[in-house]
This record gives C-alpha cells, sequence and structure tokens, in this order.
C-alpha cells in the first residue's frame, strides 16, 4: 500500500489528477481501473474520481508498491532524445530577471525546449527552473514542482514566468486565460517594408492541435486572433516591429505576419526562403528574430503591477547593426 498525506499546497486538486501524480508510470486506464475496484481510498472511505482534496486528507494505493512506481516502460518517449533538436539550449544557464516567494521570472534563450521528450539533447527549461529552486527537486511526485506559467516557441527568446507553487501557477493560469489584465509585447523582424506605421491583424487562426478526427467531424475551428504591431526602425528590405497579441493562439505572430505578407526573418516554418538566406548571408542573422520583450501583468498574490523586460540578445542586436537599423532602448 502506498500513503500520502496531503500538503497544503495540493489541496483544493482532485483526486484523480492527484493520484496520477503520485503514479505517473501506471497507465490511465489501470489508474480508473482502481477506483472503480475500491482500491483508491481517502480517509479510510472510497475515493472518488472529481473529489476534492483537503489538506491533511489521508490517501490511500492498495496494491504491489513496487509496481505502482516503477517508472514508465522504454521507448515510450520520455526520456530524452539523441537527435538533433538540442540546438543551442544545450548547456543553458538561467538569466533571472525577477524573483519573489511565489514566481520568478526569466530570459529563456533561443533553442532552449520548454519540456523533455523525443529528439531533445541537453537541458530544458523545466530542468533548469526546478535546480534553481532549493529543494524543488527533492518533493514528492504528489507535490506542486515549479514550472513555466506559459510557452514560448523553442527558437523564440524572452520573458518567461514560472510559478513556484500551485495557488500562483492556478492564479496565473486564469489571468493568461482572460488576456484582461496581461499585456505581452514582443520584437520581431518582419520581411520587406510595412505599408503604414501601425496596423492591426484581425484574422482568425485555426486551432493548432485538432486532431483529423474533428476536422473530419466539425471541420477546421477557425479562433479569434488579434495582434497589434508598430514600426520602430525599416528600410526597404526588413522592418523591426513592436508586437503586442491580444489573444493567445500558437505562433500566432508568425502565422499573422506570414498571412500579411511580412514573414519573421529566421522562420523555417512560416517564413521565406530566399528572404532567410538572405538574413543568413548578410546579416549574421543564424536564428529566427523573434523576442518576447516586456511582460506587464498584475502580481497573481500581492495584486502589484509587474513590469517584466527582456533585453534584446546580443545576436539580435548585431543583426540590427548589420541591417543599419537602430536596436530599442
Amino acid at each position: 500500500m502506498i500513503e500520502h498525506t496531503v500538503s497544503p499546497d495540493a489541496a483544493g486538486q482532485r483526486l484523480d489528477k492527484y493520484v496520477r501524480r503520485a503514479l505517473k508510470g501506471v497507465p490511465l486506464s489501470h489508474l480508473y481501473k482502481m477506483f472503480r475496484t475500491r482500491k483508491v481510498k481517502v480517509n479510510g472511505a472510497r475515493g472518488k474520481p472529481e473529489q476534492l482534496l483537503a489538506a491533511g486528507d489521508r490517501v490511500e494505493i492498495w496494491g504491489d508498491e513496487a509496481k505502482l512506481l516503477a517508472g514508465p516502460a522504454a521507448g515510450t518517449g520520455a526520456g530524452t532524445g539523441t537527435g538533433a533538436g538540442g540546438g543551442r539550449g544545450r548547456g543553458a544557464r538561467l538569466d533571472v530577471l525577477y524573483e519573489d516567494d511565489d514566481l520568478f521570472a526569466v530570459d529563456k534563450p533561443a533553442g532552449l525546449a520548454a519540456h523533455p521528450g523525443t529528439g531533445i539533447t541537453g537541458a530544458t527549461l523545466v530542468e533548469l527552473v526546478r535546480a534553481h529552486v532549493k529543494g524543488a527537486d527533492a518533493l514528492p511526485a504528489t507535490e506542486f514542482k515549479p514550472s513555466p506559467a506559459h510557452r514560448l516557441d523553442r527558437e523564440t527568446s524572452g520573458v518567461i514566468l514560472v510559478a513556484k507553487n500551485r495557488r500562483t501557477m492556478a492564479a496565473l493560469a486564469a489571468m493568461f486565460e482572460a488576456k484582461e489584465d496581461v499585456q505581452k509585447q514582443y520584437l520581431a523582424l518582419a520581411k520587406g517594408k510595412m505599408p503604414k506605421e501601425t496596423g492591426l491583424i484581425d484574422l482568425p487562426l485555426s486551432e493548432h492541435e485538432q486532431t483529423a478526427r474533428s476536422k473530419d467531424r466539425r471541420g477546421v475551428n477557425l479562433q479569434p486572433a488579434r495582434t497589434r504591431w508598430k514600426v520602430l526602425a525599416s528600410m526597404k528590405e526588413a522592418s523591426l516591429l513592436q508586437v503586442l497579441i491580444e489573444t493567445g493562439r500558437t505562433h500566432q505572430i508568425r502565422r499573422h505576419l506570414q498571412s500579411a505578407g511580412h514573414p519573421v526573418a529566421g522562420d523555417t516554418r512560416y517564413g521565406d526562403f530566399n528572404f532567410n538566406r538572405t538574413a543568413r548571408t548578410r546579416w549574421g542573422l543564424r536564428r529566427m528574430f523573434l523576442h518576447a520583450w516586456r511582460l506587464t501583468l498584475p502580481h497573481p498574490v500581492s495584486g502589484a503591477i509587474l513590469r517584466l523586460e527582456a533585453p534584446l540578445p546580443p545576436e539580435l542586436r548585431e543583426a540590427l547593426k548589420a541591417l543599419n537599423l537602430p536596436a530599442p532602448a
């Protein structure tokens, strides 16, 4: 039998989620069979998947402890791979921009993957942030471990917030979902000269993770997406933009600027091949020029306004210098 006492930080979550964290190697189908056969109990009574846990609750999981706590079988892709995906994130170190008892902000370098996975070599952001917080790696599986509260594309650099506890993570998740009090500003180098000094791209985007089955049944699911841009500096071949996103769709800036005919420099997925080659050979740009520059939001606990800024990385400044474009102050 495995027994856990629910900590104050773990309180408030569903029992099935708590048990899933405790038994990471157990298939989901088997886990719910354990619920049906009354092998999960809370304070001696039958546990129900949807019930909410309180601090001090005693969770009992009946079964062979060695088998239940065994990790995922080899070949499932849970570990790190040996492919070429390690990129520039290998050997990365955290650059902390701000920190308090509930959260901290880091300046993520381009090429650093957020999570371990197939084809990922070297350190990941999750591993680095947990190594940064003393004692985080020693926490049991049922306890919350410091985690990024939002995402950046792997090749995008800049500000990322990390929650240190479950309360902060829940508050930040709600804030990013509502988007009303959060302002995200990016810097992007776009192909060509923009038609005017400011603009708005209001173009719905297809849901990035919609399954083929869902598309066949419902058609393509389009989601509202709004991107505002402002020209900071420009010349005939490229424009440095300050970009503010009002929605948080996957690859939003990259897809919107591509749709406007001004793709991001160095973007191998949505970009322009000839423009990317020019950026690499003439301006020395060897990564995507997209940087999460500024993040402004209320502190999820104190309510004080946080204004976070990650300076433009040296390699992007050098590209602007080669273009004779001034870098932002």
